[in-house]
């Protein structure tokens, strides 16, 4: 029953994003204006924050993600709107945010993963997003995109060596103007 009610909610919103993306010409702010509103209903409705929040968002992450793969819309910006709508919609501030950042990264990863996305363009898409909230988060945004870029590798290293070393390599270097700083090591999953 669970199941089924999860299944739900997942294509309820899937068809949501999948509506709203498929006739957007900008889908970074039709994404950022639906996810915001979802999660601040989620908060609302829970009373959740930081990473709880985000666990308890797995719905809304796996959806829109399914949706913005399935539809062939650019993954990186539609994970960039993702990113920024989930930040905008949590109001977490400061430290709060910090901590759901590196979480959120690694939701993001494993789902993009699961729904055969591209991890690279996902990767780009999260760094993208955590650097423009930073600001509105109050959080510096070295520190938001080295959790987030942290969070990402290790969730990728966890599916497989070969993930990790793409994620890795996407999250190394610049974005947009910021350095990212990551902090490793990280365990390495033999490839198969």
């Amino acid at each position: 029953m669970a199941t089924e009610t999860k299944k739900g909610i997942v294509e309820s919103v899937k068809d949501s994003i999948v509506g709203v993306i498929t006739g957007a010409g900008d889908i970074v702010n039709a994404i950022v204006d639906t996810i915001s509103g979802m999660v601040s209903n989620l908060v609302k409705e829970t009373g959740k924050t930081g990473a709880a929040l985000i666990e308890a968002a797995e719905n809304i992450i796996s959806a829109t993600i399914s949706g913005i793969v399935e539809t062939g819309k650019n993954l990186e910006d539609g994970v960039k709107g993702l990113v920024i709508g989930i930040l905008k919609g949590s109001k977490s501030m400061g430290e709060e945010a910090l901590s759901s950042i590196g979480a959120l990264a690694g939701k993001i990863i494993k789902t993009t993963f699961n729904a055969g996305g591209d991890l690279v363009y996902a990767t780009k898409g999260l760094l993208k997003g955590v650097i423009r909230s930073a600001k509105d988060t109050g959080v510096d945004a070295e520190k938001a995109v080295s959790a987030a870029a942290t969070g990402a590798i290790k969730a990728a290293y966890e599916i497989s060596a070969e993930a990790g070393d793409k994620v890795k390599k996407a999250a190394t270097g610049t974005i947009d103007g910021v350095k990212i700083v990551v902090k490793e090591p990280f365990s390495q999953k033999k490839a198969k």
